[in-house]
């Protein structure tokens, strides 16, 4: 019998979480989906994984014994597919690094030049990542380093460098209420309909609502989108306003949409990211360290 060892993935998840709503979230996949492929992991076992209930998700005996030997299992294959992956990239002195965004915004180039010179003759594979994936690519390990915007769900699983910090500015259409005003109280919004992220990328998502700081206020959802021309769109169409780095103004402008400063709300940080499987991957800590070069005062 041959079982994806994405459902194993899944598996564990809702066996540590005890929950499929947090599941889900971890997992950047929504609850149905995540539902649809434990039922077709327990087709193939031929066995029941869990107990469902109104508490949430109690394993079975069945389930018990696989819990216990699926963490070491996972483990183990993700070391080879990082092994594997490290030996192909210095074959082919290539490095896979996942953004966001604007990256590391004007530093990008710069820590790209200070890698090549720690390793002539590499080059670096850029990889821009939907909204849908705040990890960019780190929790499907498509890529090998990835330049974020923090925090991050499940942020204590990978190993974490802050390099800047920078206010929080709003989006608005140009016709907005507030469109001229030189700086706004985020009080202000709090009834405002926002463009969201997908809702599987939960703790993310939830810092670019700024629930934290909405004094128990819930977000109105106007629309939600993956990429930045459709977030652009969806607010120059007047669906929603949305927060963003201060750098976006530099990077994304466009007619009908204005950027303007926010208080209020806490300030955005971007970080490198990486497994802590390859803490001894040359290459990605060479590009780290090439990050860290250009680490904001």
């Amino acid at each position: 019998m041959d079982v994806d060892t994405r459902l194993l993935r899944y598996f564990a998840a809702v066996a540590e979480e005890g929950n499929l709503t947090r599941a889900a979230e971890r997992l950047y996949v929504s609850q149905p989906a995540l539902t649809k492929q434990i039922k077709q992991l327990e087709t193939l076992l031929g066995a029941r994984l869990f107990t469902r209930s109104r508490a949430g998700m109690t394993l079975t005996e069945a389930g018990r014994a696989l819990a216990l030997r699926v963490p070491a299992l996972l483990d183990d294959w993700n070391r080879a597919l990082s092994e594997t992956h490290a030996a192909a990239a210095r074959e082919a002195r290539v490095l896979r690094v996942g953004f966001l965004a604007s990256a590391a915004n004007e530093a990008t180039r710069e820590i790209i030049a200070a890698f090549g010179e720690r390793r002539p003759g590499w080059r670096v594979d850029m990889r821009q990542s939907p909204w849908s994936d705040p990890t960019a690519g780190l929790a499907e390990g498509s890529v090998d380093v990835a330049l974020l915007r923090l925090p991050i769900p499940d942020q204590e699983s990978w190993r974490v460098e802050v390099l800047l910090t920078e206010p929080r500015c709003v989006v608005l259409p140009n016709t907005h209420r507030l469109a001229d005003r030189d700086e706004i109280p985020f009080r202000e919004l709090l009834d405002e309909p926002f463009i969201a992220a997908p809702q599987a990328t939960g703790r993310w998502r939830d810092y670019w609502l700024a629930v934290d700081e909405r004094e128990g206020v819930p977000p109105r959802i106007g629309a939600v989108t993956k990429h930045p021309d459709d977030w652009l769109n969806a607010i120059a169409n007047g669906y929603g306003v949305a927060l963003a780095p201060e750098s976006t103004a530099r990077f994304y402008q466009r007619p009908g949409v204005v950027f303007r400063p926010v208080v209020g709300i806490a300030a955005s940080q971007v970080g490198v990211a990486w497994n802590p499987i390859d803490d001894g991957n040359a290459p990605v800590q060479d590009f780290v360290r090439s990050c860290l070069r250009f680490k904001q005062a």
